[in-house]
């Protein structure tokens, strides 16, 4: 199939949701292939310290209430993980967008299943790990799992198939990092090792969205550069409706889980670099314009996250003097 540039052939006007979608579908079956040559398949249960689990009260008559004493996991650590399993928990959300966007049919479809199964098994892991481990109150985190997904989930960006390979590339990537992030902040050598092997897995799903939004700059540079544009400015986190989301938010960006220079830094930048969305040339007007305001946008975040970085580290400072004295 050969794929014609709006700019060599057509205006970029006439590409619909459909047009893309098929065009596409080559690069999607190419995406796949190599990312089912190089993803491991591995067991859930083997990242689970099972031997550490027992009973809670209930149809127990030895069960033992939670308390947070009993894990090796830090308070930061449990805010983080509870916003994490919470965000993986509206799975089923995630792939009626996907699968209602992208399709359920041929290479399209094939990777929506792919992706949806390996997205359960992060679920399926940190829910068993928090529970064997007590790292979290289980009543709480029941309770916050029924309100979530009983509030159920719209993407920003479900108008646009562009728009949301856009988001994706970029939101894979955010998690990626806020898993690792948490693990390193755990507290616990099993949760790290855990979050690890999920960060794996996310940066795959990174990579096959970042490689079809390349195709996609190929193919459509100036629509492609106003989903960028677009995406980039209203980001949000897919949790982001999740009860006490804000709060838990500020403690985690305290915390240097994720926070507006990790968001800037090691989410939005590393993608700009890699797909040379800034340098990129034959743009038209409306391109152009997109690719000045994402700098622009670019630069104010940077400053905001610069404003932030003092702050943090004079917080830093008092809580260092407060300690030694």
């Amino acid at each position: 199939m050969t794929i014609t540039s709006p700019h060599l052939g057509s205006p970029s006007s006439e590409w619909t949701d459909a047009r893309l979608l098929y065009a596409l579908e080559e690069v999607v079956e190419t995406e796949l292939n190599r990312h089912l040559k190089v993803a491991k398949d591995w067991m859930p249960h083997e990242y689970v310290p099972w031997s550490d689990a027992r009973n809670f009260p209930g149809i127990f008559e030895d069960g033992e209430a939670w308390g947070k004493e009993q894990s090796k996991v830090t308070e930061l650590g449990r805010i983080a993980l509870v916003v994490n399993l919470l965000t993986e928990d509206n799975l089923p959300s995630y792939h009626h967008e996907i699968a209602s966007l992208f399709g359920r049919d041929g290479a399209w479809g094939t990777w929506v299943h792919r992706w949806t199964a390996e997205e359960g098994r992060h679920g399926i892991v940190m829910r068993d790990y928090l529970l064997a481990s007590r790292a979290v109150d289980p009543d709480q985190l029941e309770a916050f799992r029924m309100q979530h997904m009983a509030e159920g989930f719209e993407s920003d960006n479900r108008h646009s198939m562009l728009h949301s390979v856009a988001y994706v590339a970029f939101q894979e990537l955010a998690t990626r990092v806020s898993h690792r992030n948490t693990g390193h902040q755990s507290g616990d050598p099993v949760c790290d090792r855990m979050l690890a092997r999920i960060a794996t897995d996310e940066n795959l799903h990174m990579v096959f969205y970042r490689n079809l939004l390349k195709a996609a700059f190929e193919l459509a540079p100036d629509l492609t550069m106003q989903a960028v544009r677009d995406v980039i400015v209203n980001f949000r986190m897919p949790g982001h409706g999740m009860p006490g989301f804000e709060r838990a938010a500020a403690q985690m960006a305290i915390g240097e889980v994720y926070n507006m220079r990790i968001h800037h830094d090691d989410v939005l930048q590393p993608v700009l670099r890699h797909l040379k969305v800034m340098d990129m040339g034959d743009l038209g007007p409306e391109g152009l314009q997109a690719q000045e305001e994402l700098g622009m946008f670019m630069g104010g975040l940077d400053a905001e996250a610069s404003k932030f970085d003092v702050k943090l580290a004079a917080r830093k400072a008092r809580m260092a003097a407060r300690a030694a004295g």
